[in-house]
């Protein structure tokens, strides 16, 4: 009795190996064919760098106010939380304490630097003296 058992879990063990060989065989032509079918699709057209950069300068025109005023007015719109530890330093940095705070800066390129840093997070205008 012990060799007959010991016969049939022979026979299973090559059957569910086979089962598996079978099983991976399938998978990987499923896999080409998914290759194929999806180099058969078109690829998208790419948009015009100059619309896209066009588009950019003028979301940062809007942003920063014009050069050369002496001074920048900046109010904190969007929350610091949730943000880079980066973005929240350079908030304190600028003198920003709070949403909705409101500060009066020198118009200088460290300051531009760091306003376009948190351009997201902030809106900047022209300080009228």
């Amino acid at each position: 009795m012990a060799e007959k058992e010991k016969a049939a879990k022979k026979t299973t063990k090559k059957t569910t190996k086979a089962a598996k060989t079978a099983k991976t065989t399938k998978t990987t032509k499923t896999t080409k064919k998914t290759k194929a079918a999806k180099t058969t699709k078109k690829p998208k057209a790419a948009k015009s760098p100059k619309t896209t950069k066009a588009k950019k300068t003028a979301k940062a025109t809007e942003r920063t106010a014009t050069a050369g005023t002496g001074k920048v007015r900046v109010r904190q719109v969007r929350s610091g939380i949730g943000h880079a530890q980066t973005y929240r330093r350079t908030l304190r940095a600028l003198g920003i304490k709070h949403h909705q705070d409101e500060v009066v800066l020198p118009d200088n390129p460290s300051v531009r630097g760091m306003l376009f840093k948190v351009r997201h997070l902030v809106r900047v205008t022209a300080e009228e003296a």
